[in-house]
């Protein structure tokens, strides 16, 4: 217990380097960015890493385990508890990230997704009160007054990249939606359009559908820009995904 009450005990500080070999990727050896875990064994890499890597295999990069015969991308999740953690521990991480990011859009002359420019704003407001030495506790009145502001700003995503979808049925037990063209953030998920599907159909539960990209079942963590990014073939036109019900309830 007298070891509980040592303050040189509570105050030692942990080196980032005592730490680095859980937050980094074993693919690439860097920081996790994108921080993707296999639902099968928790092991965790960076999200591009890892897709490159299953394009070829269907096992973890650690541990060997197989994630699935024939569809592993469908066993991977986006882990932002562990993306948080790692741009808290890495000073700078996450700033020199967006900046990668803004300049790769500028150098393809496209439009820099607003997700990405609120992330780039959010941050240079903070260092700039830190750097002034302007963070104090807010006044109730004035976070009051923020939450509103907040809200009026509030745009549902309209702001972020926009992807425009055609979603076609292709079985003859299920009926095709009145509207089949949307368009929607780049950030919504396969699960995002199973559930849209889902109450559209007067579905009992939206798990009794698989949502397919060039005839691949697509994963339910899968955001729309990584489908468009990794599955989609025809770059300028808008993405065809086609809906059915689940293999098995067939």
């Amino acid at each position: 217990m007298a070891a509980l009450g040592n303050p040189e005990m509570l105050t030692r500080k942990i080196k980032l380097w005592d730490i680095n070999a859980h937050i980094t990727c074993r693919l690439c050896e860097g920081y996790l960015i994108d921080a993707t875990t296999v639902t099968e064994c928790l092991h965790t890499f960076c999200r591009s890493c890892l897709v490159k890597y299953l394009e070829e295999n269907n096992t973890c990069p650690t541990c060997r385990i197989v994630i699935h015969q024939s569809h592993p991308l469908q066993y991977i999740g986006h882990d932002r508890t562990m993306q948080d953690i790692v741009y808290k521990l890495v000073p700078g991480l996450q700033e020199a990230e967006m900046k990668k990011q803004r300049e790769f859009y500028q150098k393809l002359g496209m439009e820099v997704p607003g997700d990405i420019k609120g992330e780039l704003c959010n941050m240079k407001t903070h260092l700039d009160a830190q750097h002034n030495g302007d963070l104090k506790s807010e006044d109730p009145a004035n976070k009051e007054a923020g939450d509103e502001k907040a809200q009026e700003d509030n745009d549902y995503h309209r702001s972020d990249e926009q992807v425009s979808i055609c979603l076609e049925c292709n079985s003859s037990k299920l009926r095709g939606l009145k509207r089949k063209w949307i368009r929607c953030s780049a950030q919504a998920t396969v699960l995002h359009l199973k559930k849209f599907i889902a109450k559209k159909l007067n579905l009992t539960s939206f798990n009794e559908l698989d949502i397919l990209c060039n005839e691949e079942i697509l994963g339910k963590d899968h955001t729309l820009k990584f489908v468009v990014v990794t599955r989609w073939r025809f770059k300028k036109s808008p993405l065809l995904l086609h809906y059915r019900p689940k293999m098995d309830l067939l």
